[in-house]
């Protein structure tokens, strides 16, 4: 399973527009289009943050997604104001076991690591040491794991029911979170609390 993730970082205003474009427009547009399997987008209230991310079947469905999407990317850049950063993942892991609501927010944790030819035997300590510790914090909806073989770059999304929950879920969280740089043999670049305001991704379970 592969991922393409927009960024942006705009003008904080005019979040709502663009969620409703994403939505209402960007959404229907790309679930039609050959191996796509579904769209999100987290956005950041006080930031101007924004991440649109589609799924896709294989690798071959998101390169030729390309074009197609290039339309709606630009759009969500005029009603910004900002420069899309665009970007390709592998999805190495990803798991539910509640799905998300109208409150979910998610924290996203980036890291980088020097030898990308050991990101399998990561992927592996990560679905097996520190998953299971991830699904018993409070609230806990979803993780996602998605990587970057030629950078080595990693991103770990895990979605909440809500702002509280992440809140109630910190220590033991931040904690982990140590575990998972030492595990991805790393270092952790950038985190983010967001909203998730749109939540149509479609990813088969991978553990």
């Amino acid at each position: 399973m592969y991922a393409r993730t927009t960024t942006l970082r705009g003008n904080p205003r005019a979040l709502d527009d663009a969620i409703d474009f994403v939505r209402d427009e960007w959404l229907p547009t790309t679930t039609g289009l050959p191996g796509c399997t579904g769209l999100s987008m987290l956005v950041g209230r006080r930031t101007g943050r924004c991440i649109v991310t589609s799924g896709w079947a294989d690798e071959q469905a998101m390169l030729g997604s390309a074009e197609g999407m290039r339309r709606d990317r630009a759009r969500l850049g005029q009603l910004l104001g900002a420069v899309p950063v665009v970007a390709q993942w592998e999805v190495a892991v990803l798991h539910r076991v509640q799905p998300t609501g109208a409150d979910a927010v998610c924290r996203l944790i980036w890291s980088s690591r020097p030898a990308p030819e050991a990101l399998d035997d990561d992927v592996a300590t990560f679905r097996m040491a520190l998953l299971p510790r991830i699904e018993e914090l409070t609230g806990f909806c979803s993780a996602s794991l998605m990587i970057d073989r030629v950078s080595g770059g990693t991103v770990l999304a895990v979605a909440y029911a809500d702002r509280e929950a992440m809140l109630v879920a910190g220590q033991r969280a931040d904690a982990l979170r140590t575990e998972y740089a030492r595990a991805m043999g790393g270092r952790i670049t950038e985190v983010a609390e967001l909203d998730l305001v749109v939540a149509h991704l479609r990813i088969p379970e991978t553990v």
